[in-house]
């Protein structure tokens, strides 16, 4: 839902998040202002986020949710998120995995320097002009594979998460 709503949501006494949060913003009737209540349970007054370009750029997104016992870490839940947002948060840093994969502690993460030995013994360096030197590897029971290719349920799944 877009913020509007999610608002109107807040006002009514509902929780709300973005998928991939392990919190949720709520309304402070009192204070008369959005309390955000972190993954790490520390609540904190809108008005003093000290991320104002990230806080805003929540604000636009339009993928706001009501945050329940199932969503939402913090109230017991797990927070999931697309495809897309998994991507976003490859290149930030994250591992993600899919809930629907079978093996345990695969993930997916970017992987950058990427380097091999050529048959002639000589250390090439994958420096690509459009990626950079830049893949996707898929990390699994049986070691890394690099430059995972992401399947058709891969991408049009819902179910990624953070993986530890």
């Amino acid at each position: 839902m877009k913020f509007n709503d999610a608002f109107k949501a807040m006002k009514d006494g509902k929780k709300i998040k973005l998928p991939s949060w392990g919190g949720y913003w709520y309304w402070d009737e009192e204070k008369q202002t959005i309390i955000m209540h972190t993954k790490e349970g520390k609540e904190l007054d809108i008005r003093e986020t000290e991320r104002v370009e990230y806080t805003l750029g929540n604000i636009t997104s339009d993928e706001w949710i009501v945050a329940d016992e199932e969503n939402t870490p913090v109230l017991g839940g797990v927070a999931t998120f697309n495809f897309g947002e998994a991507i976003k948060y490859l290149k930030r840093g994250f591992k993600v995995k899919r809930l629907g994969w079978n093996g345990k502690n695969q993930y997916i993460e970017l992987a950058t320097g990427i380097s091999y030995v050529s048959p002639t013994g000589e250390i090439v360096n994958c420096e690509h002009d459009a990626i950079g030197n830049k893949a996707i590897a898929f990390v699994g029971t049986s070691g890394v594979q690099m430059g995972w290719l992401a399947s058709q349920s891969d991408m049009l799944a819902d179910d990624w998460i953070f993986a530890e």
